[in-house]
């Protein structure tokens, strides 16, 4: 819940503003009534008691914190069911991204004066008993006062290492570019992951571009650009000391961050000798800035931050590039069509059919115009009997089929361009993605827009939901309820439909089934929804028909033989599913109605087959493989649908993979992945380049990805 302006929290601090809003929580800026200062309030929106406890622990280390370069923490508490709070200074000023949307590139001194200032603090932090871990520097987290003075902000994220354990306050961030390799996945985070980010926040500084991510280039899918190479100007001394914070491999990085500092602080001659306190320019006052600049309307409206526009991915550049292709292409034959169209308008209206003269009075009567250009015979050259009437040699009927085919062509490319020039609808980018999560303590579903990292709740039922599955428009999903956590099947469970905006929310009849119903899958035609049900006391596949309520069990096996996991081919006329007919589970197909069941890929006692979806072209099924003889988590395979004698295994770089979800146009996955230690959502192309985590939460499962349609 987002805290109103002027609103008051704790009986003490006043709401001035919220600066920023994300899917943890928010930060506002308030006034402390009992003492009369402005203040930053860190929100975080997790309200289970383990996090509270952890939250008091943790907050009391950050508040005893005191350093020149980092805001002072003075107050934390938890409010039951609302969320948990970090009182800091408020620090006047602007952040780095700001300050580099306003100048542009940042000189050399002053980005060497910025890093010595964050190393001096991360040393600091790093130093201390038990360690402290920032984890999330960047532009927008470095902040330089009215006087010049340089902070590090934000500890809503920050990491206390107590032996060989690590806590944390709030979730666990990844921004894209920032964050090192390391900090995706389970693997340990240490000072080193500080250093990484703190390298790319000054490689954007120097550069106006978000370095490549870090995930991706430990899996060889992209490589670190050479600074020089972005900007030329810099020292090499500079760009190698920032490149060796930014490796890898946390051994090729610096160790410490004194270590760093030094090395920044030798890059030129000019600033070897600077000790103590680090500055820079002050920004303007805030009576020279325009008072609704785009800086302001940016934070106030929680628009994309300047750093997060200068990287534009792979993904959306090519986007891009179709676009401006489709709206030349359909401007320039518009333009061809409109000339045509108003040539034969007002030079040769004889060619226009009568239907389309009717419009436009203003045109003379065909045989006034006609006359003046064709041979057509006159009253006194019609004979008064004729047997066979000859139509007169003019180009009218030709032309005028010519002309029918201009206009119809005209009303339809406008038409067309109408439709492009109109707001982009939601889900119309191909950039949503519904999942699961329980980092409210019960599984919740999401919708994540993968531009701006924003996650808003769609369901809030009591018992919890999971398994979307959009409607083929993207409008609305189905899914089911009760499901608080990630389990292989829910008994008692039933289907809801829900709008995407989390409203309209509508029961299904099954709810009037005892047994479970879930795994719900909708048809390509938005007519029916396969699901698996256990109301006959094991799991089988059933449709839902919209139209009139009915239900019908698609497919019948022997007792206690599971059949489950329905996915529609694009077509909807066949479905593959998952069916226990031995020890394991076997890929078979059927018709839409449940009919013509046969094997489509056999897999004996020793490997088990599951979670099958069909290609977007129907050419190809996607599915899971585990080894029942051993504990090794399930990898993803694929197989032509013409020749299922030889699936071949996908390596996308992740621990398990299962429930796979195509992206619209089919050149990107959604899945999650883990096992024993949590699940995340991930996605990237079909081969793993690009890969990106979307779900932050260490502490909470995120699982069932579903890639929202294009709305229609």
């Amino acid at each position: 819940m987002i805290l109103e302006r002027d609103s008051l929290l704790q009986k003490r601090y006043r709401i001035i503003e919220n600066l920023g809003q994300g899917g943890m929580g928010s930060i506002y800026r308030a006034v402390d009534e009992n003492l009369g200062v402005e203040v930053a309030v860190k929100e975080n929106l997790f309200t289970t008691e383990e996090y509270a406890r952890q939250f008091r622990l943790e907050a009391v280390i950050l508040a005893n914190l005191r350093h020149p370069n980092l805001p002072r923490v003075s107050d934390h508490f938890v409010i039951a069911g609302e969320g948990q709070y970090l009182i800091m200074d408020y620090i006047e000023g602007e952040d780095l991204r700001q300050r580099m949307e306003r100048v542009g590139l940042l000189p050399e001194d002053e980005v060497i004066q910025v890093g010595a200032a964050m190393c001096d603090a991360l040393e600091y932090l790093h130093s201390r008993k038990p360690p402290v871990l920032h984890r999330d520097i960047k532009p927008g987290n470095v902040k330089v006062s009215p006087d010049g003075h340089i902070y590090l902000v934000d500890f809503g994220l920050a990491k206390i290492i107590q032996g060989n354990q690590a806590t944390t306050t709030g979730a666990r961030a990844m921004t894209p570019g920032y964050s090192p390799p390391e900090q995706y996945g389970t693997a340990r985070t240490d000072a080193r992951t500080d250093i990484y980010s703190l390298g790319a926040t000054l490689y954007a500084a120097l550069t106006g571009v978000i370095p490549e991510d870090g995930l991706a280039r430990a899996m060889d899918n992209a490589e670190l650009t050479p600074l020089r190479k972005r900007n030329p100007e810099v020292a090499r001394r500079l760009a190698a000391a920032i490149e060796k914070a930014m490796e890898v491999d946390p051994g090729d990085r610096f160790q410490t961050a004194d270590a760093f500092k030094l090395a920044l602080l030798n890059a030129k001659s000019k600033t070897q000798q600077l000790t103590g306190t680090y500055t820079i320019s002050p920004p303007p006052p805030d009576a020279e800035r325009p008072a609704d600049s785009p800086l302001k309307a940016a934070v106030l409206t929680h628009s994309i931050p300047l750093e997060e526009q200068a990287f534009v991915s792979p993904r959306k550049k090519q986007m891009q590039r179709t676009t401006r292709m489709i709206r030349t292409i359909g401007g320039g034959a518009l333009a061809f069509l409109v000339t045509a169209f108003l040539f034969i308008l007002f030079l040769a209206p004889q060619l226009l059919p009568a239907s389309a003269r009717s419009y436009f009075p203003f045109l003379p009567t065909i045989p006034e115009a006609l006359s003046t250009s064709t041979n057509l015979p006159t009253e006194t050259d019609v004979p008064l009997v004729q047997e066979t009437p000859t139509l007169p040699e003019s180009p009218t009927l030709e032309a005028t089929a010519i002309a029918e085919v201009i206009v119809d062509a005209t009303q339809t490319a406008a038409s067309a361009l109408t439709q492009t020039l109109a707001p982009t609808p939601i889900g119309a980018d191909y950039l949503q993605i519904a999942y699961a999560s329980t980092r409210t303590g019960v599984s919740q579903i999401y919708l994540t827009n993968l531009l701006t990292d924003e996650a808003l709740p769609i369901t809030n039922m009591p018992g919890g939901a999971c398994q979307p599955s959009w409607a083929p428009d993207g409008s609305k999903l189905v899914f089911t309820s009760p499901c608080g956590i990630k389990k292989d099947n829910y008994s008692e469970s039933s289907l809801f439909i829900i709008d995407a905006d989390g409203s309209n929310l509508i029961p299904l009849s099954t709810a009037s089934i005892p047994g479970g119903d879930f795994e719900p899958a909708w048809s390509p035609d938005g007519k029916y929804i396969a699901f698996t049900s256990l109301r006959d006391g094991y799991m089988q596949i059933y449709s839902y028909n919209l139209a009139s309520s009915s239900i019908t069990r698609l497919v019948e096996t022997p007792l206690n033989k599971p059949a489950r996991q329905a996915s529609w081919s694009p077509d909807g006329k066949t479905i593959i599913f998952a069916y226990q007919r031995v020890d394991s589970y076997e890929l078979w197909t059927m018709s839409a109605f449940g009919l013509d069941e046969k094997a489509f890929l056999q897999s004996g006692d020793l490997l088990s087959n599951n979670s099958p979806i069909f290609s977007p072209d129907g050419k190809y099924i996607l599915f899971s493989q585990a080894n029942t003889k051993d504990a090794k988590l399930p990898d993803l395979y694929f197989v032509k649908l013409s020749d299922p004698s030889a699936p071949l295994k996908v390596s996308l770089g992740v621990n398990s993979i299962s429930d796979v979800h195509y992206s619209p146009d089919g050149n990107w996955l959604a899945y999650e992945a883990g096992g024993e230690r949590g699940y995340h959502v991930y996605y990237s192309t079909p081969s793993g380049g690009n890969q990106a985590r979307i779900t932050q939460d260490v502490f909470s499962d995120d699982f069932d990805p579903a890639w929202r349609p294009i709305l229609k």
